[in-house]
This record gives C-alpha cells, structure tokens and sequence, in this order.
C-alpha cells in the first residue's frame, strides 16, 4: 500500500466530495490502495472555488482536518494526455499538464487517524495500514439488533 498527502480542501473533495482525479507532476507505475492523507498545509486559495464548494466543503467536518488520515482509495490508471498537450475524459477535476491519477471505490474513514505524511507518495507503516482496516472494517460491519427486546 502506498499513500499521499494532499493539501485541504482537496484531500476533503477526494474523500467526501467525488473527486476523482489526483494530479501530479510524476507519473507512477503503482496501481492498488492508495491512502488518503491530509497534509498540514491549506491551499486556502481554493476554498472559494466552485469546485471545492460542489465537493461539500466543510471545515467543520472531521475530514477537514489537517495531519491525518482521512480516507482509503484504490488507484486504477494514470492518466498522461494531458502533459502531452492531448484532450482526455478526466473530467472537471483534471488540470492541465500534469498527470491524472484516477482514484476509485474512495472509502472515507469515520473519523481522522494522526499520521505524517511526505511530500511525495510514501509507503505507510504497517501500524497506520492495521488501524485502517480495522476502522472500515467496524464501520461496514452493520447493526445488530438485540433479538432479547
């Protein structure tokens, strides 16, 4: 498992708000679970755009948080038309000249784990991948009801 660290509120938009596209300077030949780390730094630029604000934008949300992590995503392909000046289907998330990478079956957590990130795609100690797990684990497990009531 690999994962990235991405400046708030896109990290947020990746996780609750349907985005779809991370883009990247660098190409990656990695494909599979890919975690969702919110960076400490604010790109509060954006915070505006009608993007972010179709994403659900929430600083009040758990996941708006900085420094943790904020949702589990599977990386399926790399998108590379647009660093070679060519149209590609990524849609409104996409930025021009840089690669895509198109994210899938995005899972946000129930709540933020503490965690720090990098600069660049990092490989996540074992510790931080268990806690994950778990944690999706016990929030897709659904209600019991107590059959004696």
């Amino acid at each position: 498992m690999q994962a990235i660290s991405v400046r708030q509120p896109w990290a947020f938009a990746i996780a609750r708000g349907g985005k779809t596209v991370y883009n990247h300077a660098l190409p990656t030949a990695y494909r599979g679970p890919l975690l969702i780390h919110a960076s400490m730094r604010v790109d509060l630029a954006s915070c505006d755009s009608p993007l972010i604000r179709s994403a659900g934008w929430d600083p009040s949300d758990p996941l708006a948080t900085l420094g943790a992590v904020i949702a589990l995503a599977e990386l399926t392909d790399v998108c590379t038309a647009a660093v070679h000046g060519e149209r590609c289907d990524c849609g409104p998330w996409a930025e021009p000249q840089r690669y895509h990478w198109r994210l899938a079956d995005v899972r946000p957590l129930p709540r933020p784990i503490v965690a720090l990130g990098r600069v660049d795609p990092w490989i996540p100690p074992p510790s931080l991948v268990s806690e994950v797990h778990a944690m999706l684990a016990t929030a897709a497990k659904p209600a019991t009801l107590d059959a004696g009531r």
